[in-house]
């Protein structure tokens, strides 16, 4: 690791492996976290990011690898010495204390001047908007007002890089939703590192600069939420991200004169405008991804590249907009539409889609083609 590279991330994993037994839990996983970047680690329960988090947190000791954070190597370092502060899904406040005597709790350990406990106090309550909270109790506080607490404890402490585990996941729908918008606007007024572990897709695509999607220990695919979204990796990544999940359709491919096409059951694509990841090759078997909201359904459907038809089976209503499920080339089949977009059981509607927006994965590997 060079001196440049130390200016630029503020946080290194390198090679990090984590095994209870025979069980191995990380394998080999490596991470660039450029200073001042909000990154999330998202992923199905037991992916291992909350692992990973409580490794670069010092929470858990690594089998093999290295840690840096802020350049140092904290790879065996306390907790208390890697300069982080971290967020817990639970609020774990100390009920017997007020809410300032848990925000000033850890920095009194400290023997922190009291000057400047009053001072970091009352910028944490300031920022996160709890100063007419400060004399009363956690037991007097909402699900949301003991997590701004929790938040607070972290921030007090002055740090580069904060970890959060799933902080939002106790708390219900209208909460997780106002504490998000509170969490990014946090984020671009301190400018800190931020890594936030999750298992929900919405969080993860509203918050982060990057996604880290993490299955069975290992990172699928890191990247913007756009390109998470529009370009996944692999099969996984594009069914994982996503609701309704991505329309997956089992075919191959097939050259005919100088375009390729997607071939399934009574569907023909051409993919003259598919922007190809890898060399295609001729009876390759493919999974043909296509996200319900990219599909046009009535009358918005005769301006699209490709049109076909379907038979509507089931109709959700989801407020702003509506799912339909159908089937296409033999398969199950979903499409997302505008809410008054008039469409019943037993209908019959043409669609179409272009191309351009699909994902193509190999039947056998899974990865992008």
């Amino acid at each position: 690791m060079t001196a440049q590279d130390s200016q630029v991330n503020s946080v290194e994993v390198h090679d990090l492996d984590l095994s209870f037994g025979a069980l191995e839990v990380l394998k080999g996983l490596n991470l660039d976290i450029p200073q001042g970047e909000f990154l999330v680690l998202l992923g199905s329960s037991g992916c291992g990011k909350s692992t990973l988090l409580n490794c670069i947190a010092g929470l858990l000791e690594v089998s093999a690898g290295k840690i840096f954070i802020q350049g140092k190597n904290v790879t065996w370092a306390e907790p208390s010495e890697r300069g982080i502060g971290m967020v817990f899904q639970s609020y774990a406040l100390y009920p017997q204390m007020t809410v300032k005597g848990n925000l000033s709790f850890g920095l009194k350990n400290q023997r922190m001047p009291k000057a400047e406990v009053e001072k970091r106090v009352a910028r944490a309550a300031e920022i996160l908007q709890i100063e007419p909270l400060l004399k009363r109790k956690p037991g007097a506080l909402s699900g949301g007002q003991r997590q701004r607490v929790a938040i607070g404890r972290a921030l007090v402490r002055d740090v580069d890089v904060f970890l959060f585990d799933e902080p939002l996941s106790n708390l219900d729908a209208n909460l997780r939703t106002d504490l998000r918008v509170e969490l990014k606007r946090l984020h671009q007024r301190l400018g800190n590192t931020m890594i936030y572990v999750t298992h929900d897709q919405i969080e993860a695509l509203t918050l982060a600069d990057r996604i880290a999607i993490m299955k069975d220990g290992v990172i699928q695919q890191i990247d913007s939420p756009k390109g998470i979204y529009n370009k996944p990796h692999n099969r996984y990544v594009a069914g994982f991200i996503g609701s309704p999940s991505m329309n997956f359709i089992h075919g191959r491919l097939a050259r005919h004169s100088d375009t390729w096409m997607f071939e399934a059951n009574n569907l023909t694509v051409p993919l003259n405008k598919y922007d190809f990841t890898t060399t295609p090759e001729p009876d390759m078997p493919v999974e043909f991804g296509l996200r319900p909201e990219h599909i046009a359904l009535g009358d918005a459907a005769t301006s699209q590249p490709v049109q076909s038809s379907i038979v509507v089976e089931l109709v959700e209503p989801m407020g702003a907009d509506t799912v339909v499920w159908s089937e296409l080339a033999g398969t199950e089949f979903t499409i997302r539409t505008d809410s008054d977009t008039s469409v019943s059981h037993g209908d019959q509607h043409p669609i179409g889609f272009n191309p351009s927006r699909a994902s193509i994965f190999s039947a056998d590997s899974g990865m992008r083609v």
